[in-house]
């Protein structure tokens, strides 16, 4: 297995397109096309990570915070220790990859890991993303509709939730009049045709909308293949920010402040005075959560 079909499937569960705009995710330094021998885990890359890396013959360290997040001026081997890291890392030909926000906002990631150490139950994220959605119709003649949608399911389209492969169907009839220099799939040119054809419509997510209709054109078999875009309002099931759970039972918030110290083995905890409540109902951020903190009141 080379390096970049082991990233091609990690980004289908966190795709970069997801990530804050700001950030800076995905390929950091190296080569995907290498093959992949073992990979390394790190929250930051720093020499001993470097390292510990070579040492297991690790050519891949998929990092959380970007190696290189700001445009780089100069690589100063003498004095910069982030140039002397980058340098350690190419001559012994390691590949580094960082997942930073698209791993918080991506279900399963970040803050679901943080509530499953928390052994919350009934876990949902705690707020949406939302606008980053387009719906696509695309019309098709019917015996081709299978191929044209495992096009558009294979790079992508149509995942909703749990669910994948997710669409609609409607029958209805097309029409069109080729000139004289058209070669219609169906009908003669220069001649009013009328066509069953089946409407399928199809969610994508806006980072992958280029991708998906490359893939739908290839696979439909019309000269001049018909298709909408439609952006969408709808919050994005797919990702959010935060995670939202249920503990098992109640606890006094002592209680709740040893257990989370036990649970993430922390010996420090940094905390504010609450109410004197039982906590039942826990909302949890990997990262910088304060500006969610209105949409965890709201919930409860």
């Amino acid at each position: 297995m080379t390096i970049r079909a082991l990233i091609k499937y990690f980004e289908s569960n966190y795709p970069k397109g997801v990530a804050w705009e700001r950030d800076n995710v995905g390929l950091q330094l190296g080569n995907l096309n290498d093959k992949l021998k073992n990979v390394f885990l790190t929250l930051d890359l720093d020499m001993q990570a470097v390292d510990r890396a070579k040492s297991k013959n690790c050519n891949l360290i998929i990092t959380h915070h970007p190696v290189i997040f700001k445009p780089l001026k100069k690589l100063d081997l003498e004095s910069d220790g982030k140039a002397k890291i980058i340098e350690k890392c190419l001559q012994n030909n390691i590949t580094v990859y960082s997942a930073h926000t698209n791993f918080d906002f991506s279900y399963n990631g970040v803050s679901f890991a943080l509530a499953n150490k928390l052994g919350l139950t009934e876990i949902e994220f705690l707020e949406h993303t939302n606008r980053d959605q387009y719906k696509l119709a695309v019309f098709v003649p019917e015996l081709f509709l299978d191929r044209v949608s495992d096009a558009i399911f294979k790079a992508g389209g149509g995942r909703i939730g749990k669910y994948s492969k997710c669409s609609y169907r409607v029958r209805g009839t097309g029409t069109f009049e080729g000139n004289e220099e058209s070669n219609p799939l169906l009908g003669t040119s220069e001649n009013f045709e009328q066509v069953e054809e089946i409407r399928l419509e199809v969610i994508l997510d806006k980072w992958n909308l280029h991708n998906v209709i490359s893939e739908m054109l290839s696979a439909h078999p019309y000269e001049e293949p018909a298709y909408d875009i439609y952006p969408l309002e709808n919050d994005n099931v797919n990702y959010g920010y935060g995670a939202i759970g249920i503990l098992n039972k109640a606890l006094s918030e002592k209680e709740f402040l040893q257990f989370v110290s036990k649970s993430l083995k922390a010996d420090n905890l940094k905390f504010c005075s609450g109410t004197g409540r039982k906590i039942k109902k826990v909302a949890v951020c990997g990262g910088s959560g304060v500006q969610y903190l209105s949409a965890a009141l709201l919930k409860g």
